[in-house]
């Protein structure tokens, strides 16, 4: 296509969309410029094919000549956007800069700072230090939930993209603050999170403040020891938990031998698999995860033994030690109850394939239960049910239940201790490593009995051969 003399496009136009875009292919062969006159030496060239490449002419640092660069292709660019940039360009070059050289080093820095963003810390943390290789053996025993919460926290506007050196102590503090006071769901609401599943047991006042302060705390301390993110001292250190969240409260709840039985009854009409959970619970003393989250290839049935591998027990700083566990004949009817998956999880609703999720509906639906069952009893008596409460428990106390029984049946203190997977103290702990198998199958042994006392006491009329010979 040619264009007649009359129709030849103008040397200097201010340049807008409207007139670039009616701008015509150049002769075969060649190309012309059409420059601004806003900004001199911005202008576009347009080739034969009709391409228009937006461009700078001036006199760029280290030449003598002005020259001729491209900005970007006019489609990727509009004619505003060009000329931003052209202006941008001239201002550079007034300070003595290249700009091609300036936008390269604002790249590397850009790069740069996506890897040492919190989101990029992150999920380095979780998968070195969280989850690890396999996410089905998750490194910490709360992977995945620690995996969920931190992914939450990554998506806070005040911390999404942000370079982990530019966080400081107040941003770490107002974000416990918030969650003291209006919970994890609560305070990532307040700044716009609401994607992404959250257990809400743990995000709750100051139980969810001080788990969300413990993470943080481990997160910066990795990040400061691999020495990759550019932070040299961790941000998340001087923040005191006890400062802005109180001492820690410590539990001594435990349940009487009254609500013990009422926890049984109900366990009777709970549906597969929170009726053998909570069995093993009380039975076991193990921690709720631990119980949950049990696979096969953990069980030896014909040695009536299983063995926790360490991945999923509590320890700090990496110590966690696998568990053995004695296998009760009460524990093994629990176990042959249990349908069998293709999967190797005990307890699934996927057919094996993970875990289930104890949801606090379960326990709130346990609590109601356990409450009606309790005053049914007292109404049988003759006496008024309405006097009868159920105060606040929570799942770890069975663990306590079951240490007090323990003593109650004059256990001996470190056998006690290691049903319930305690680390003996100090040097012990180096170099005692006896696992007092034999010793922990007899505890658990007499505590299955006074469980079943406890459950299902005998008629008033029935003497105990113990006492019959004192």
């Amino acid at each position: 296509m040619t264009h007649p003399k009359t129709e030849d496009p103008p040397k200097k136009r201010t340049l807008n969309d409207r007139f670039l875009k009616s701008l015509k292919p150049a002769l075969k062969g060649e190309t012309y410029d059409v420059m601004d006159i806003p900004v001199p030496g911005y202008g576009v060239r347009v080739s034969e094919t009709g391409r228009k490449t937006l461009i700078l002419i001036a006199r760029y640092p280290g030449s003598k000549n002005p020259t001729r660069r491209k900005l970007g292709l006019y489609g990727v660019l509009t004619a505003s956007g060009g000329r931003d940039m052209a202006r941008d360009w001239l201002e550079l070059i007034r300070k003595g800069k290249d700009p091609q050289v300036e936008e390269e080093r604002q790249r590397i820095e850009a790069e740069r700072n996506r890897a040492n963003s919190f989101p990029a810390a992150v999920e380095q943390y979780i998968r070195h230090k969280v989850i690890g290789a396999d996410p089905a053996h998750p490194l910490q025993r709360r992977g995945h939930r620690v995996a969920r919460e931190l992914r939450l926290l990554a998506q806070l506007p005040v911390w999404n993209g942000k370079v982990l050196s530019e966080i400081d102590r107040a941003d770490i503090q107002n974000i416990v603050k918030d969650v003291r006071d209006h919970g994890l769901r609560g305070m990532l609401a307040i700044r716009g999170v609401t994607k992404g599943k959250l257990a809400a047991h743990r995000g709750d006042g100051h139980e969810g403040a001080r788990n969300v302060l413990t993470v943080l705390k481990m997160l910066f301390a990795w990040c400061v020891s691999v020495g990759e993110f550019g932070l040299t001292t961790s941000p998340a250190a001087a923040v005191n938990a006890a400062s802005l969240l109180g001492a820690k409260q410590v539990r001594d709840r435990a349940l009487s031998d009254d609500e013990l039985a009422a926890l049984w009854r109900v366990t009777r009409r709970l549906r597969y698999p929170f009726k053998q959970i909570y069995r093993l619970l009380v039975l076991s003393g193990l921690r709720l995860s631990e119980v949950s989250d049990a696979a096969w290839p953990e069980f030896n049935l014909r040695e009536k033994l299983w063995v926790i591998p360490a991945a999923r027990m509590k320890g700090k700083n990496g110590k966690a030690k696998e568990h053995a566990v004695p296998l009760t004949d009460d524990m093994l009817a629990i176990l042959d109850e249990l349908p069998r998956f293709k999967g190797e999880y005990l307890f699934s609703f996927s057919g094996g394939r993970k875990p289930v999720t104890m949801k606090h509906q379960i326990k709130q639906e346990i609590d109601a239960k356990m409450l009606r069952s309790m005053r049914a009893l007292v109404r049988m008596r003759g006496e008024d049910p309405a006097r009868v409460r159920l105060p606040d428990w929570v799942n770890h106390d069975l663990r306590r239940v079951v240490r007090s029984g323990l003593s109650k049946l004059r256990i001996d203190g470190d056998v006690a201790e290691a049903v319930l997977a305690h680390v003996k103290p100090g040097i012990r702990g180096v170099y005692d490593v006896y696992d007092l198998l034999d010793e922990k199958r007899a505890a658990l042994e007499l505590w299955g009995r006074r469980v079943c006392e406890v459950v299902s006491p005998p008629p008033d009329n029935v003497v105990k051969l113990s006492t019959a010979k004192a």
